[in-house]
């Protein structure tokens, strides 16, 4: 079959084309799954050929590109053309994720704001939500400024860090620091911050921790996904929870998810699996909210 790729912003999806006797058959779908096939009968062989002809030239026109046969030009599902050995459909291109945080330079000055804001951030530990989510954001907004720094090179800046993402797992509901806010932090650094969380700071947090759960799914998906950067968007958007029944933070949630399956499928295709694979596997651990995130993930 001659196969066709359309890859343009958070659109990721392939058309395959072929034509048997006087059936115009076609495969379509997102990159990374394995698509809907659908067959035409026509009166003549003829006919069915223009038809192919046409829709081909209406594919070009919509910006697709035209990549390698798949399947030695025989129909998907059917056997190959005589003569012809069969081949593995092409795996689709790799896609490049968007960034995620902003370029910028992180002078000694912004280092020492974000050492601060962390720190306020610690003070905010018990306090009412409100003022926690404040200092959270204010922290954000310092990090941001650093241009997506691995906190690792600078000393100050990953003492307070790591402090911080310590309290995670802290037993005391009063010193804790909820996890969604931890996760909001870190993805506004480089994505290894995230990876050294995940597979050190919370390598083995108390049973009795309510974040447990959690953790264990962060470090399952970084390990499938085996990319830090693509775990941290997935793990953000996971354990992200509903702000007061906010439907713009809803819309948000979903427009993120909408913009990384793409991603998620194209990469996952590169190492042989696919993205309804990975949701399936995902097992909530009993977070009724992280149970959510995942049914709204496997339902778009």
């Amino acid at each position: 079959m001659r196969r066709f790729e359309f890859v343009q912003g958070t659109s990721a999806k392939f058309w395959m084309a072929d034509v048997d006797d006087t059936t115009f058959i076609v495969v379509y779908g997102r990159l990374g799954t394995a698509g809907q096939r659908k067959e035409k009968a026509f009166p003549t062989a003829e006919a069915a050929q223009r038809e192919c002809d046409k829709k081909i030239a209406e594919k070009l026109r919509e910006g697709y590109q035209e990549v390698a046969a798949a399947g030695g030009g025989a129909p998907a599902g059917g056997a190959p053309a005589a003569g012809a050995s069969a081949a593995a459909p092409p795996q689709p291109p790799k896609l490049d994720l968007p960034p995620r945080v902003r370029p910028g330079e992180a002078t000694e000055a912004r280092r020492k704001a974000a050492v601060h804001a962390l720190a306020a951030v610690s003070a905010a530990r018990g306090r009412r939500s409100w003022v926690l989510g404040r200092a959270v954001r204010r922290a954000r907004r310092a990090l941001e400024s650093l241009g997506g720094l691995d906190p690792a090179t600078d000393g100050a800046l990953s003492a307070a860090l790591d402090a911080l993402l310590d309290r995670v797992v802290a037993p005391s509901a009063r010193d804790r620091l909820p996890l969604v806010r931890a996760i909001e932090l870190l993805s506004e650094l480089d994505a290894a911050a995230f990876a050294r969380a995940v597979r050190d700071t919370w390598k083995a947090p108390p049973a009795t921790s309510p974040a447990a759960g959690a953790l264990a799914l962060l470090k399952r998906q970084l390990e499938e996904l085996d990319d830090p950067e693509l775990g941290l968007r997935l793990g953000a958007l996971l354990v992200d929870r509903p702000h007061h029944g906010s439907m713009s933070a809803e819309a948000g949630w979903a427009r993120r998810w909408k913009a990384l399956s793409p991603h998620l499928e194209a990469h996952l295709a590169h190492r042989g699996r696919s993205l309804k694979d990975l949701l399936a596997s995902i097992d909530a651990g009993g977070d009724p909210h992280v149970a959510e995130r995942v049914a709204r993930m496997r339902a778009a």
